[in-house]
């Protein structure tokens, strides 16, 4: 007895569960029991393309090398790209890990002054098979499996949860790359929104440990707001009172990511006052050195300062660590992602979603702009 079929596009494994692939593999007539589970496996674990399947698989295009770190490009549809970066993590045993950075949108429309990212305006959307191609290139094309995976890449992942949140479930999946959610972390800008949506996928078994990286760059809402517009939208009382909703519950993990930029952000007086800001907050403090974009108002911080600054935070009773700078001399350090070229044809493609306006109770903020004039 033949199987029942139904006409629909064929299942794509890398925008699907295993569970949501083999029901769909079924109701296409491709798999029966458990072949589509099995065919799903095979996919993700040897790269075997499923028959009957088209997965968006982009090529790898770019490859920019420094030291261990890679960052590489996937040429998708419509003249665009993405980027990723492959990081090596040492480990005190002397082995080493990989982390991949991935990104959820090409370009993003958060406007902060300090990012190569932000200055392209928002081009488009990926989809959820766009950011798990990014896993499966490092896997299958360049040959690196990675064990962690950070959404700090192109893109405000609370900007794209309805691909975002999919995407990380399908990282997660068992029968998929099986990247533990321990092992998975998602940055922001700040969204109490996005991070309370966030926290309802965290609050499901298997999700419970899924990290969150907020980034908070600033001592107060008058610096924030001048680095960051979407403080006018999120202000950090706002972003407080999300980031303790967040801590409440158990096993979770938020770490506060701080850029410090020379002159702006960087003396012992905004120090001071971050770590009173962060006291009721059970959280790290990741001092990043701020990574120069292309036409940066800014140099990168002395090492003196960095440190200064780090040890300062401990003083205070702050848990703290320093970020280190890896990729910067290929723009692919954290920050610095972006290509120039899509940005100057400032252009969304047709299919492209028109990107958001940033709106909060106390007004809208002004986002990076949006790549819609010819």
């Amino acid at each position: 007895m033949s199987l029942p079929t139904v006409n629909m596009p064929p299942p794509d494994p890398l925008g699907l569960t295993a569970e949501g692939f083999a029901a769909a593999s079924e109701l296409a007539g491709l798999t029966r029991g458990r072949g589509g589970i099995e065919s799903y496996r095979r996919f993700h674990r040897d790269g075997t393309v499923p028959l009957g399947t088209s997965p968006a698989i982009h090529p790898v295009g770019r490859r920019e090398v420094e030291g261990e770190t890679i960052k590489f490009t996937l040429s998708l549809p419509g003249g665009v790209e993405t980027e990723s970066v492959l990081i090596p993590m040492p480990k005190r045993n002397g082995t080493v890990t990989r982390t991949l950075c991935v990104s959820s949108q090409i370009g993003c429309a958060m406007g902060c002054r300090f990012c190569e990212t932000a200055q392209m305006g928002l081009v488009r959307q990926l989809r959820t098979e766009d950011i798990v191609a990014q896993w499966h290139a490092a896997a299958h094309q360049i040959g690196i499996r990675p064990k962690n995976i950070v959404f700090m890449g192109m893109g405000e992942p609370t900007d794209n949860l309805d691909a975002v949140i999919p995407a990380i479930r399908i990282l997660a999946d068992h029968d998929g790359p099986a990247i533990a959610a321990s092992n998975i972390s998602v940055s922001t800008v700040g969204n109490p929104d996005g991070i309370c949506r966030l926290g309802e996928l965290a609050a499901e078994p298997g999700f419970r440990r899924l990290n969150l990286a907020v980034s908070l760059n600033a001592p107060n809402d008058a610096i924030r707001a001048e680095i960051m517009p979407v403080d006018r939208a999120w202000p950090m009382d706002d972003l407080m009172n999300a980031m303790l909703g967040w801590a409440g519950r158990p096993k979770s993990a938020i770490c506060v990511e701080y850029v410090l930029i020379p002159g702006v952000n960087d003396g012992l007086q905004h120090c001071d006052e971050v770590c009173e800001y962060l006291r009721p907050l059970r959280c790290s403090l990741n001092v990043i050195p701020y990574n120069p974009r292309r036409d940066s108002p800014w140099p990168a911080p002395t090492e003196s300062s960095v440190t200064t600054f780090t040890q300062r935070a401990i003083a205070n009773g702050q848990f703290t660590k320093r970020r280190g700078t890896k990729g910067r001399d290929v723009m692919a350090a954290c920050g610095q992602l972006g290509n120039p070229e899509i940005r100057n044809r400032r252009r969304l493609p047709d299919d492209s979603p028109v990107a958001i306006t940033i709106r909060g109770d106390r007004g809208i903020g002004t986002p990076a702009r949006t790549n819609t004039s010819p």
